[in-house]
């Protein structure tokens, strides 16, 4: 799963949580969102521009694919 750049990571643990609220309203560490790098932009750019030149039948047979490995995948 592609993370949101925009979003800043959280901890999931309420002790680890807590540490991370101290620092932010002390100034140890800060809540803006980070900036892609350029990097990113590119990868996010590439998506769009393979989806263009793709035909529907393509991205049909793609996705029929992608949708059989996820209803193959063991559970549990």
């Amino acid at each position: 799963m592609v993370k949101n750049p925009k979003v800043p990571d959280r901890p999931r643990d309420l002790s680890q949580l807590a540490k991370h609220i101290v620092d932010i309203s002390t100034g140890e560490e800060s809540d803006e969102p980070v900036e892609p790098t350029p990097e990113q932009d590119r990868a996010a750019k590439g998506g769009d521009a393979r989806a263009a030149k793709l035909t529907p039948e393509e991205r049909s047979a793609i996705a029929r694919k992608a949708a059989q490995a996820r209803w193959n995948k063991p559970h549990g």
